[in-house]
């Protein structure tokens, strides 16, 4: 197959006639082929952005409906069991000691640490519980 000039026909309407091409007339026919893509991708770009909306709206309102679950603060929740057999509710791993920390916060320490790692409190060994103090600077 020959390349003639008719054969890139569709140029002529970028530039006008049929004569072959010098390089500024290459230069447009590369710069409309770049503005083209870069066009497409921006519609593409934007087609994706408008679908996120759309999906972020709907999850949105799926959202409001679900209710959050409230527990009684008196109410035991079920941590599922693990490395075995749970000791018994009234034995513990050993003795704790505290340095610089009162019970009360050295047990709220010890529950999150139970419940963020799904682990009983009673299954947990904690040796010590100390207080860090923060350096001003």
């Amino acid at each position: 197959m020959k390349f003639s000039p008719h054969f890139l026909g569709i140029f002529t309407n970028i530039y006008g006639s049929y004569d072959a091409m010098d390089i500024p007339k290459a230069l447009l026919v590369a710069l409309v082929g770049f503005l083209t893509v870069i066009a497409v991708l921006a519609i593409i770009a934007l087609f994706i952005k408008f679908i996120a909306f759309i999906f972020s709206v709907i999850e949105k309102k799926n959202a409001s409906k679900v209710t959050p679950v409230i527990t009684p603060i008196n109410s035991t929740p079920s941590v599922p069991q693990t490395n075995g057999v749970a000791l018994p509710d009234n034995e513990s791993q050993g003795q704790l000691e505290l340095i610089g920390v009162d019970e009360a916060t050295a047990a709220m320490l010890m529950a999150l640490v139970s419940y963020k790692t799904e682990i009983p409190l009673n299954r947990l060994a904690f040796r010590s519980i100390r207080l860090v103090e923060e350096e001003n600077k």
